[in-house]
């Protein structure tokens, strides 16, 4: 990268997230070279209150340090928007990944019991069946939209399981996921691509009248799916959640709601990405494909943590400093915002022998594709890794030549490495059923 083009790095530029990865991946890989980390303006943002600006922690050892310096390092008031989120927005978008500590643990745990591998060890006959499905349609109805076909069905279904969802609303979660996470990108929420030299008040109220509306239904379907369960409680999630006592109190409307946005987004989003990319990984690698193929079972696991290093689906979080601090070169005041950068630590080569190379024999692979370590670590990481593998094995077995086709349709996001498309398709002799 010339020098020209490193001065030129600005992260909260959106035209910056339009690039070709490999022009993202040089440009962090130049910040990771810097003396200390880079101080970026903030983007004003009609209808939204925005700051001076934050300091993008890119390197591994940084965000790391962050993540388990939760005294420091806040998740309050806001994590997942550099934005501090108005009323309006708060009430659909503010969860536990906002909190911190001792409540946040408090209702951590709460949601941890969906999550423990005694319950993941129940699932695995349904995630089974689910696999078997979604391959034998994928085989009865031929190539096509490989996210559509196979990546995004199987965490809709365990995810709408876990919480309860009624299947005829199923599309409909898909759908509003997508709108919450797609904001900028037309597809999800319709008008123009926003952009930092193009942005208007008109397009920025347009898309966020989308979010908030997709917000509003997942709101209320929640609310409807909690006065049922608190009338006759189940064994699912959000059972757990209206029955729940957190020091002797239970947990209002609005927090059921926003932790149900938050788990049906996570639940979905991270996972279908992470296997639409694991395609894509395996495809343009067929070296690494064969050696999976060649013993499944034996390196299924570190083909995975790579797949989702590689992938980060998550780009960043936001943290808020809260008191006088000193790390890599620079000092941070309280109410200073830093944005982890998940996908830059994860190629960070102090850490990660050659890092822009896929490699499933990776040893150790210390990656944060699922949030650096500490209490925000990602709850929902072992079922990932579970869907992940059976989805995996099933297609790999009866569709052992399946390849993805031409370029991924990507995300428009700076917060979400996403594929919306992948065109997929498989010699005609190779399905064994």
């Amino acid at each position: 990268m010339t020098a020209q083009v490193e001065r030129a790095i600005d992260l909260s530029d959106l035209d910056f997230w339009a690039r070709p990865r490999r022009e993202r991946d040089a440009a962090f890989a130049a910040l990771r070279e810097r003396d200390a980390p880079e101080f970026f303006t903030e983007l004003k943002v009609p209808f939204l209150k925005t700051g001076e600006g934050y300091y993008a922690l890119v390197r591994h050892a940084d965000v790391v340090e962050a993540s388990r310096n939760t005294e420091v390092f806040s998740s309050e008031p806001c994590s997942n928007s550099l934005t501090d989120l108005p009323p309006y927005l708060a009430r659909y978008f503010g969860s536990m990944i906002n909190m911190d500590d001792p409540r946040h643990a408090k209702i951590r745990r709460v949601v941890s019991r969906a999550f423990t591998p005694r319950v993941l060890a129940k699932l695995e006959t349904d995630l089974q069946a689910s696999a078997t499905r979604i391959v034998d349609d994928l085989l009865r109805d031929g190539p096509g939209d490989f996210v559509a076909k196979v990546a995004a069905r199987l965490p809709l279904q365990v995810i709408c399981d876990m919480m309860g969802i009624p299947a005829a609303v199923r599309p409909t979660v898909y759908r509003k996921t997508n709108i919450i996470l797609g904001l900028g990108d037309p597809e999800y929420t319709g008008g123009r691509r926003l952009s930092a030299s193009g942005i208007t008040r008109t397009g920025t109220l347009y898309g966020l009248a989308s979010v908030l509306a997709a917000g509003y239904e997942l709101n209320h379907l929640a609310m409807k799916l909690a006065r049922r369960r608190r009338r006759d409680p189940g064994d699912d999630l959000m059972s757990a959640l209206v029955t729940a006592d957190i020091d002797g109190e239970t947990l209002t409307d609005q927090e059921i709601g926003s932790f149900f946005i938050l788990l049906v987004v996570a639940g979905n989003e991270t996972t279908r990405n992470a296997m639409s990319h694991g395609l894509k990984l395996l495809t343009d690698n067929p070296a690494q494909r064969a050696l999976l193929l060649g013993d499944f079972d034996a390196r299924i696991g570190g083909a995975v943590e790579e797949i989702v290093r590689m992938a980060t689906p998550v780009i960043q979080f936001r943290r808020t400093v809260t008191r006088p601090h000193d790390m890599n070169g620079r000092h941070y005041e309280p109410g200073d915002k830093v944005l982890l950068f998940y996908n830059s630590a994860n190629r960070d080569a102090a850490v990660f022998t050659d890092p822009d190379a896929f490699d499933i024999t990776r040893s150790p692979n210390p990656h944060v594709g699922f949030g650096g370590p500490g209490p925000h670590f990602c709850l929902g990481a072992n079922l990932a890794r579970r869907e992940i593998t059976v989805m995996f094995r099933e297609l790999f077995t009866r569709v052992p030549e399946i390849r993805a086709t031409g370029r991924p349709s990507r995300l428009f996001s700076n917060f979400i490495n996403g594929i919306k498309h992948l065109d997929c398709d498989w010699p005609a002799a190779s399905p064994r059923q």
